[in-house]
C-alpha cells in the first residue's frame, strides 16, 4: 500500500480523537441544600483529587514522536515530530522513510490545518465552518488536554472551582478513582456526550480517559486514551507512551503515540504557511474517504 493511502487512515483518525461536546445552556432555581458530615467530608476528598491532577507548566513542548495505526489488518508505522505551544496550538508532522515530510496537522484555537506533502494537498478551516467539528463541538483544548494528561470540560479553556463542582467521582480499589462529567440537565436533558478518567489517587496521574457519544440510531462512538508511560518534562510527568483507541460502530482504529527526547525547546515558527503550489481539498472529504476505507 503506497504511503498516501495509509496518510488516508492516519489523518482523520487524529482529527476525529479531539471529539468532545456542545455545551447545554441550563438556568434552574436552586434551594438551600443541607448536607451531612459525611457527605462533606466526600466533596473534600473530590476536590483534593481534582486539585492534585497536574497541569503542564511548561510553555513549550517538542519531541520525536513514533506514530503508529492499526485499522483491521491494516497497519503503518511512521516516524515524526510534536511540537506544542500552551494554549495556542499543536503540530504533528509524520515522516515517511524517515527522512520525507509526508504530512503535517496542525491544530489552532481557530482553524485546523492539514496537509498532505506528497500530493500536494491541503485543508485549512475554522472549527465552526466544518460539520463534523461543529456538531462535534470540537475543541483545541480537548486535545490539548489528551495530550497532557489534564481534565476537560467541553467549551472550557480552563476549569474554575464552579467547574470542578460539575464531576462526579467512584471509588474503584484502594488506589484508583473513577471521575465522570456528563453535559446534560439529569432526567431533564440528557447528553449524547460522557466524559470519564480513571485516576490514581495517590499521584493525582490520569491512567484512562475515555469520551463516548451515544446514538441510539447508529450506534456509539468511542474514544479511549491510554496513558502507558510518563517521562520529566520540566517540572512535570509528561505522557511519552500513549494508546488511542477510536471504536465507531462498524470498525476500530488505534493510534500509537511514543515520545522520545521531550524538551521544551521553542525555537520553531508556531504557524505554517501553505504555499502556492498546494491544491484546497475540502475536510469533509477527507472524513468520506475515511469512512469508506
Amino acid at each position: 500500500m503506497k504511503v498516501i493511502n495509509y496518510l488516508k487512515i492516519a489523518l482523520p483518525a487524529v482529527v476525529m480523537m479531539m471529539s468532545s461536546c456542545i455545551s447545554h445552556k441550563k438556568v434552574a432555581e436552586t434551594q438551600p441544600v443541607q448536607l451531612t458530615a459525611e457527605q462533606m467530608d466526600s466533596i473534600r476528598q473530590k476536590n483534593d483529587l481534582l486539585a492534585r491532577i497536574d497541569t503542564v507548566k511548561t510553555s513549550f513542548v517538542s519531541s520525536k514522536l513514533k506514530f503508529t495505526v492499526n485499522v483491521g489488518d491494516q497497519n503503518i508505522s511512521l516516524t515524526g515530530n510534536l511540537h506544542m505551544k500552551r494554549n495556542d496550538v499543536i503540530r504533528l508532522q509524520l515522516m515517511a522513510f524517515g527522512f520525507v515530510e509526508a504530512a503535517r496537522l496542525e491544530f489552532t484555537k481557530d482553524y485546523v490545518l492539514i496537509m498532505d506533502r506528497i500530493n500536494k494537498q491541503y485543508l485549512k478551516a475554522p472549527y465552526y465552518y466544518i460539520d463534523f467539528l461543529r456538531n462535534s463541538g470540537i475543541n483545541f483544548y480537548t486535545l490539548q488536554a489528551l495530550f497532557c494528561n489534564e481534565l476537560f470540560q467541553p467549551g472550557k479553556q480552563m476549569l474554575k472551582a464552579e467547574d470542578m463542582a460539575k464531576y462526579t467521582t467512584t471509588n474503584i480499589d484502594e488506589t484508583d478513582v473513577l471521575i465522570n462529567y456528563e453535559d446534560g440537565d439529569g432526567e431533564k436533558v440528557r447528553s449524547k456526550m460522557f466524559y470519564s478518567w480513571l485516576v490514581n489517587e495517590m499521584t493525582g496521574r490520569i491512567k484512562m480517559a475515555n469520551i463516548m457519544y451515544r446514538d441510539q440510531t447508529h450506534g456509539n462512538t468511542q474514544l479511549n486514551w491510554d496513558y502507558r508511560e510518563f517521562k520529566n518534562l520540566g517540572q512535570n510527568q509528561f505522557p511519552s507512551d500513549n494508546v488511542v483507541t477510536l471504536t465507531l460502530p462498524t470498525k476500530e482504529v488505534k493510534l500509537g503515540i511514543k515520545l522520545n527526547y521531550l524538551n521544551t525547546d521553542s525555537d520553531w515558527d508556531t504557524r505554517t504557511r501553505v504555499s502556492d503550489k498546494y491544491r484546497e481539498v475540502t475536510f469533509d472529504d477527507i472524513l468520506k474517504r475515511f469512512m469508506a476505507l
